[in-house]
């Protein structure tokens, strides 16, 4: 059922039930207007008849009472809202009073007469030689209030279809614009983002509108965004992908190169360091060269991909990458807790969360002049993963640091984001700066 349909059908329910209380209250005043008038008629009648018959026995030279008042209800002719009756001794019928004529045109429904018909009253008094009778009678007046009535109800039910046709006639011109947002709401929810809204006269509408288009343009933008966060996750995993790729390159045929010059060279040393001493020292200057060059080497192995990632998980390279820098800034005290199963998120998070940490703790050794530096990984029971990185250096204003240009903080909020997580850095200058990733367990799964 439509919002019209609905909107017309509720203005016709409340005007049929103001119309039905408005006639309850008219059919109630007329119930009582025709009490009060026949009663008030039927009093006057008998007192006027009673005054009759006083005067007919103080006098009795005018005849017997019964003759009077035939003579005088004969003269009198119809009295509204009274049926006068007149009898002799015997019980035959002397004087009938004539039935009201007023509106005899109009013939009132049964129902209605039912509703303000008044209970009738008979008054009868005894006189000599004759009973007269006097019943209370409301018919004319029933029919003139009918009449009353009935045009009452031919206005109201012109109004009501003059109010419903108009009711109805409005309601389809102002929701008009209804349709045109429905339809652009199952066009987005199609897919199609770029549906815009025209400005409407009624401003509701019109805020509707704009409200609707403005969440059409977040959503584009976010449909967009989370587009390139899949892009960069791809690119990221293509990253990994080819440094892995680079790292067992360099282990494979780089390294068995560089063991192969190094063993030469022990050889070359150890055969000429009596005769030939001058070889001797230069082959001993190979080695230590072959021993520089696979040192950088797996240094740089280590940055592009550290194999105990593969081999012992998280947990353990996250130990090997600390000790490692421990080893190379003995100044500074690393802290490193771990809480939870780290050794089942799999290969996405384990190689994320190893590069969000490894750029953290080189821009904390960097910049920060810390001389302790914190690192919290847990996986709660719930399922959640925290990372919390802090350290006590000269910390920063936050506020005045544009994120987008220092590539660092950009890359561990577009990793933290790629997985639906929460970033969040403070830092205060002096008192140190913190790193706080929160992922939710739907990414994790």
């Amino acid at each position: 059922m439509s919002l019209r349909l609905r909107l017309n059908l509720l203005i016709t329910a409340l005007s049929l039930a103001f119309m039905l209380a408005a006639g309850w209250a008219i059919v109630n005043d007329a119930k009582v207007s025709i009490r009060e008038r026949v009663e008030a008629a039927s009093r006057v009648t008998v007192q006027l008849l009673d005054n009759v018959i006083v005067t007919s026995v103080m006098n009795p030279s005018l005849g017997d009472t019964t003759d009077v008042l035939n003579v005088f209800l004969r003269s009198l002719g119809y009295v509204r809202s009274s049926q006068i009756d007149l009898y002799d001794f015997r019980g035959n019928i002397l004087y009938e009073s004539p039935q009201s004529s007023y509106r005899s045109e109009v013939h009132p429904p049964q129902w209605f007469v039912s509703l303000v018909e008044p209970k009738k009253e008979i008054v009868q008094r005894r006189v000599r030689f004759g009973t007269l009778v006097v019943t209370s009678s409301a018919a004319g007046s029933i029919r003139e209030a009918w009449r009353g009535v009935e045009n009452l109800m031919w206005m109201g039910l012109g109004f009501f279809l003059i109010l419903n046709v108009m009711v109805y006639a409005l309601l389809s011109h102002s929701l008009r614009p209804v349709r045109h947002i429905l339809g652009a709401i199952n066009r987005m929810e199609q897919g199609d983002l770029t549906t815009r809204l025209e400005s409407f006269k009624l401003p509701e509408f019109d805020t509707i509108g704009h409200s609707l288009n403005r969440m059409a343009e977040s959503l584009e933008a976010e449909r967009q965004l989370e587009e390139n966060r899949q892009l960069t996750a791809l690119i990221q995993t293509h990253i990994e992908d080819e440094r892995r790729s680079l790292a067992r390159e360099l282990h494979d045929e780089l390294g068995q190169y560089v063991t192969a010059i190094k063993t030469f060279a022990v050889g070359i040393a150890n055969k000429t360091t009596e005769k030939m001493p001058d070889v001797s020292s230069n082959a001993q200057t190979i080695v230590a060269a072959a021993n520089h060059i696979y040192d950088g080497m797996h240094n740089i192995i280590r940055h592009l991909r550290p194999g105990a990632l593969d081999n012992l998980g998280l947990s353990e390279t996250l130990k090997d990458a600390v000790h490692h820098l421990q080893k190379q800034h003995p100044e500074i005290e690393f802290k490193l807790n771990l809480e939870g199963n780290l050794d089942r998120l799999g290969e996405n998070l384990n190689i994320n969360f190893y590069r969000i940490v490894q750029e953290s703790l080189n821009n904390a050794v960097k910049h920060s002049k810390a001389s302790m530096i914190q690192v919290l990984l847990k996986h709660d029971h719930a399922g959640n993963l925290t990372l919390k990185i802090q350290d006590n250096g000269v910390g920063m204003n936050v506020t005045s640091v544009d994120q987008s240009q220092h590539f660092g903080l950009l890359g561990i909020r577009e990793r933290t984001q790629g997985f639906h997580g929460q970033f969040t850095i403070e830092s205060k200058p002096e008192k140190g700066t913190t790193i706080l990733i929160y992922i939710p367990k739907e990414s994790i799964a």
